[in-house]
Formats: structure tokens, sequence, C-alpha cells
């Protein structure tokens, strides 16, 4: 809305925890005013951050996924650039370390805050005669071209926080893919945008296919609360535990974090929205509920609001 580049707290990023982190920016708020801006992924049209800067004007392909939310971030953080003061957080759906190189350099230090915890499973076509049931190794074997092509792997775009952790899960670097290592996850043998999608939207899968999604997001698509994106597709098994968000140690699972300038960890409103056990974030739980996932808590691992994870 027009009156969302006014706040205080402008971030984009991940589209795993786009739905979420809009719908906390409608319900948070600070002596009564709302604070956070959170721009979608995915959409049409530009948007601006701050009216007041031009330059401060971006398209959503640019600050599609969290390693592009974490780039605009830094871009933003980096002294004498264009787009100074331009952002002030970014979504992230996945760990600090899950993350490839690449982003404008900046000696500017960044803190991971976990928020919420998120699990995956892979999805298969309704109408298709691909298993609906596996082991985590299977899923690797699948992934690593072992298996194809009587099952083809799907991966999430580059740049998508889902895609850093789906790889960093098969045991799959980037580097690899780019060296061929694994021909299927290149597109070789037919068309080359078929082993790349959006994350967390099974619409065009095929019948020979598999492809990774939150589970968070598949069940409140299927519940209505969020957009959807599922097509004609079902969530599969892996290690016999079903994928729903209140199955206990569920094999692949992940903490979804926001990424926040290290030097505002003590600084209002980055320290009340984020920060700690009993900040805004922490404590709007029913909000991250109603999004499809597990709020963490003060004893989580990680600890809701921890800001020990840091660049």
């Amino acid at each position: 809305t027009p009156a969302a580049n006014t706040r205080p707290l402008q971030g984009v990023g991940s589209d795993t925890t786009q739905n979420v982190m809009s719908d906390q920016a409608d319900v948070i708020t600070v002596g009564g005013v709302k604070v956070i801006a959170s721009w979608d992924a995915t959409g049409s049209g530009n948007f601006v951050t701050r009216s007041a800067n031009a330059a401060c004007t971006y398209t959503r392909a640019e600050a599609n996924g969290s390693s592009a939310g974490r780039s605009r971030l830094l871009e933003t953080l980096t002294s004498g650039n264009a787009r100074s003061g331009c952002l002030d957080w970014a979504r992230s759906s996945s760990a600090k370390g899950t993350f490839t190189s690449g982003g404008p350099a900046s000696a500017t230090s960044m803190t991971w805050v976990p928020f919420a915890s998120d699990s995956s499973s892979v999805v298969v076509r309704a109408d298709g005669g691909l298993p609906r049931s596996y082991t985590l190794a299977e899923i690797q074997s699948i992934y690593r071209c072992q298996l194809t092509p009587d099952i083809y792997p799907v991966l999430p775009q580059t740049g998508s926080g889902s895609r850093s952790f789906w790889l960093t899960t098969m045991n799959i670097t980037e580097a690899q893919i780019s060296a061929g290592t694994y021909p299927c996850l290149t597109g070789a043998g037919t068309t080359a945008s078929r082993a790349y999608q959006q994350e967390n939207d099974a619409r065009a899968l095929k019948t020979d296919e598999i492809s990774p999604f939150s589970i968070g997001l598949y069940n409140t698509q299927a519940a209505g609360v969020n957009s959807d994106f599922r097509g004609n597709t079902v969530l599969a098994q892996v290690g016999g535990a079903l994928p729903q968000e209140t199955t206990e140690g569920f094999p692949i699972a992940r903490s979804l974090y926001n990424i926040i300038p290290t030097s505002k960890i003590g600084t209002a409103p980055w320290s009340t929205v984020f920060v700690g056990s009993s900040s805004s974030l922490c404590t709007s739980t029913a909000t991250t509920i109603k999004n499809g996932f597990k709020p963490l808590t003060a004893s989580s691992t990680p600890a809701c609001g921890d800001t020990t994870s840091q660049s």
C-alpha cells in the first residue's frame, strides 16, 4: 500500500516467509503504529521503499528470494551506495551457513534472527504414478541423478533460500551443478527450464517430476489461507513421517529467519520487533501458526529472537 513506504522497517527477501511477514506487518505495532513493511518476492510492478529517494525503487525479480534479500540489504548498508538507507531488514528461509558466495562486498555485520520453524517434503502429481513415500536417502539419490529419468528432480529458482537449504540437505553444491556433476539438475536431455521453478509453486510439475515444497505453505494453501500454487500435487511422506507441521522430528526441517544489521540489535524498533523471546515477532504466535509455521520459543534450538548467528 502507499503508506507502507513510510514505515521505519522496510524489508524484502524470501518467498517462503513473505505471507507470514506481511500478516505480521499488519498486526505488530509500536506505540499503536505499524512499523514493518514487508514487500512480496513475486507479483507485478516495481515498488518503492522510501518515497523521498528514487533510488529506492526495486523490481520484484531483484528482491526475490533469501539470497537476493541479503544482497539488497548489504547494498543498502554499504557506504556510498545509491541505495544506502533503502532497506532495514531481509527475510531468509535458510540459515547463514547455507548461503553461497555472491552479493556486494561489505564489512557490515548482519545477524540472522530466528522466529519460526518449517519442514519440507517433496510433492508429486496426484494423477501420476510416482511413489508418495520416500526415505531421505532415496530423495538424495534422486537429486544426485541416480534414479533419473524414471524420476526427474526439480529445484527452486537460483537465489532462493529454499534452494540453498534443499541443496545442503541433498549434500549438493551449486559448484557441482555448474560443473555438470549432476546433469539432471541442469536440464540435460530436455528443456533447461524443466529443472527450475519458483519455490513452493508446483502448478507446472509433470507426472515424472518431484519438487521440494514447504509443508507449512502447502497446508495453508490447501486451507485457503494463502494463494494456492500446489497444482494437482500431494505431499509425500519422508521416512514414514506424515507431512504435517504437527509432526515432531520430521526428517527435513529448518528454522526461518529475519536478517537485521548487527549494529541495530539494541536499537528500537529493530530490538522491539525482532530481538529476544519477548520481542513483538516472538510473541505474535497466532499469526505465525495461522501461516503454517511453528513459533520458536525461548527454549527452542535456536531460541526465538536469538542474535548469535552473525556474518
